[in-house]
Parts: C-alpha cells; sequence; structure tokens
C-alpha cells in the first residue's frame, strides 16, 4: 500500500522530500556549530580562570607549607648564619607577595626558576622529562581501554550469565592490585625467572647510547636517527611499565563498560535493530556507538590521574618521568620543581577535561550547551 500511495502521488513524495531536505537541517546544523562555538568559547575561559587560580592557590600551599629547603640544602651540620645566607640567595628570605609576583611574572617570560639542587633551569628540565611521561601514559591509557573495554563488553553483553561472571572476577582482581605490587611481580616473573624483558633500567639499557633528542620520545628519536637496536630496545624496556598501569586501570574501564552496554543494550534504539532483522554483531555495535561518550570520558579522566599517579611506576622501572621527578622534588624541599610540576600537571588535566567537553559535546547532540 504505501508503494501505490508513492506511484500515484508523486507530488506528495516530492513535497515530502523538499520539506526535509531545506532550510530546517541547514538552520538545525547551523544553529548547533554556534552552540558548539560557544561551548568552546566559554570553555577557554574557563580554562584560563582555572589555571590561575591553580598556580596561585598551589604557591600559597606550598609557600606556607612547613619545612625550610634552606636548611635541607646546608645539611644538618650548617650554622644559623649559611642556612640563612642559602636562604637569601635562595630570594626565600622574601615576603611572600613579593615571591609570588617574581613567579608569576616568570611564569609569562618563560622562566620557571632554577632547581635548587640539579642547578638547571626547571623548563628545561620539564622538556626532558614529559614525552617520557606522556609516552607511557598514552599507551598505557591505550591498552587500558582495549583490555577493559572487551573484558566489560563480554560482562555487558552476556549479563546475567557465566561469561559475565569470569569477566567481573578478571575485572576485579585487576583493580584489587596495586599498581607498584603489580610492577615487582611482573619484574620477577619476566625478568628475573623468564628473563624475557629488559632490567627495569630505564627506557634503554645502559650499554645502549641514547639517540639524539628530537622529539623526546625514545622510540621515535631511535627512527629518526636510523637506530634499530635502540629502537627495538626503547620497546622492550616499554612493556612492563605500560603492562603494568594498563592492566591494573583495565579493570575500571571494564567496569564502566559492562554497566553502561548493559543498559545501552535495553534501549529502544537496540531492541528496535533486533526487531529488524539485524545481526547480534551489528546491534552489539550500535550499543557501543552509544557508550562511546562514557569511554572517552572514563579515558581522559584516568589520563589526567595517571600523568602525576604514576610516579612510583616510574620510579620502580627508573623511567625519568615527570612523575619521579617531583617525587624526588618533594622528598628534596625543590620548590621550583614542585612548582613547575604543579603548573604542568594542572595546564594538561585542565587541557584534557576541556578537550573531553568539547569533543563529547560535537559527539553527542544530546549535550546540553547551555551548561
Amino acid at each position: 500500500m504505501v508503494q501505490q500511495s508513492s506511484v500515484s502521488c508523486p507530488e506528495v513524495n516530492q513535497l515530502s522530500i523538499t520539506t526535509t531536505s531545506t532550510p530546517p537541517t541547514r538552520k538545525g546544523g547551523r544553529s548547533r556549530r554556534v552552540r558548539l562555538a560557544v561551548l568552546v568559547l566559554k570553555r577557554l575561559g574557563f580554562f584560563a580562570v582555572a589555571i590561575f587560580s591553580v598556580l596561585s592557590i598551589s604557591f600559597l600551599l606550598i609557600a606556607l607549607a612547613p619545612g625550610d629547603p634552606a636548611r635541607v640544602i646546608a645539611g644538618s651540620l650548617a650554622t644559623a648564619e649559611q642556612i640563612d645566607a642559602i636562604r637569601a640567595d635562595l630570594g626565600l628570605d622574601q615576603p611572600i607577595p613579593t615571591r609570588y609576583f617574581d613567579y608569576i611574572t616568570g611564569i609569562f617570560t618563560g622562566d620557571l626558576g632554577t632547581s635548587y639542587f640539579s642547578r638547571q633551569p626547571v623548563i628545561t628540565e620539564i622538556a626532558d622529562r614529559l614525552p617520557s611521561t606522556l609516552e607511557l601514559v598514552l599507551l598505557s591509557v591505550g591498552v587500558a581501554i582495549v583490555i577493559g573495554v572487551i573484558l566489560g563488553t563480554i560482562g555487558g553483553y552476556f549479563r546475567g550469565r557465566w561469561p559475565e561472571s569470569g569477566s567481573r572476577g578478571i575485572a576485579s582482581a585487576l583493580q584489587a592490585i596495586p599498581d607498584f605490587f603489580f610492577a615487582l611481580l611482573l619484574i620477577l616473573i619476566f625478568f628475573f625467572y623468564l628473563d624475557w624483558a629488559p632490567a627495569p633500567s630505564g627506557q634503554l639499557d645502559i650499554l645502549i647510547t641514547p639517540p639524539e633528542q628530537v622529539t623526546g620520545f625514545v622510540p621515535i628519536d631511535s627512527l629518526i636517527a636510523g637506530d634499530l637496536e635502540a629502537f627495538n630496545n626503547a620497546l622492550a624496556h616499554l612493556v612492563l611499565p605500560v603492562l603494568t598501569l594498563g592492566l591494573v586501570y583495565a579493570g575500571y574501564f571494564a567496569k564502566i563498560t559492562r554497566s553502561a552496554l548493559a543498559e545501552s543494550m535495553q534501549s529502544q534504539q537496540v531492541q528496535f535493530a533486533r526487531a529488524s532483522g539485524l545481526s547480534e554483531w551489528r546491534t552489539l555495535r550500535y550499543g557501543l556507538v552509544q557508550i562511546r561518550s562514557s569511554i572517552l570520558t572514563y579515558a581522559g579522566i584516568i589520563f589526567a590521574s595517571l600523568f602525576g599517579g604514576a610516579a612510583v611506576v616510574e620510579t620502580i622501572f627508573s623511567w625519568n618521568g615527570m612523575g619521579q621527578w617531583a617525587l624526588d622534588g618533594i622528598l628534596r624541599l625543590d620548590i621550583p620543581v614542585i612548582q613547575g610540576f604543579v603548573l604542568v600537571a594542572g595546564i594538561i588535566t585542565l587541557l584534557i577535561y576541556t578537550l573531553l567537553d568539547i569533543v563529547v559535546a560535537w559527539l553527542d547532540p544530546r549535550i546540553s550547551y547551555g551548561n
């Protein structure tokens, strides 16, 4: 009957095509683009205010924290005069407002201070260590997403059956193991017992000459230099730390994927797809598409938390990244190092969250632009 009406009344079909393919669609698309642009501007404005707030609050907390860096540098046998001389040399004898003004103006001029112990500019040390942490965290989050989404998909699709129990048990076990213990366990098994992995001595073996630093990422720099030995060695050194963080955080992705997919598979869209005779694989794909925003949001949160939270794992594997550097700075009361880490961590965290807001709003038209 539908076919007969479409043949006998072509003008009705033409009218329906015209009304659904003209101004309303373009107007709706233009309106959404405008609202998305407004969202971007709002988030960028919030980003600037939040960074300034993080800098100010962190400076005050560090300045008012107990402990005297001058005394740590001088040692236990130093006299009061020697400690006062070090304090004056570091500028710690100045009032807090003066130090705060110098700190803020230094940031805008690209001067983040000098480490009390290494005597190197903080911005130079950040440039040396930031690629190492980004490399480790990015790969770890990627591994966590792949393993976690697979486990979560099994649990969400086979809800109430034995595959869900198995995936839930694996995810719970991964979440229950601390990352530092898991790192030591992997080193014990794959380095000491099986001798499959290299020693946890950093990003390269001690006898391997590091490539010239171009990007800061050792595998990429090795390829640029044409040093395949260093490239293969760098990849081998990545395996255990990436597996450590990736497997531990895969449990979190499995949990969010399982709960979101179980709800998505009961949605009207998926039920309609099944009623239309689509294969289970395509139905599952529809369910996964519906939860992509949740997985993406969780990936950003895990990335931001790992940037500083991987310090212990970096220390175990002598990774020489930002987390290990910041931990050493905290233990030695190296104020410029601590402030430099807080600055970079704050910028990266806020940048990730800002991009997440924009990308999720772009992927999901249901997101409210007014917030």
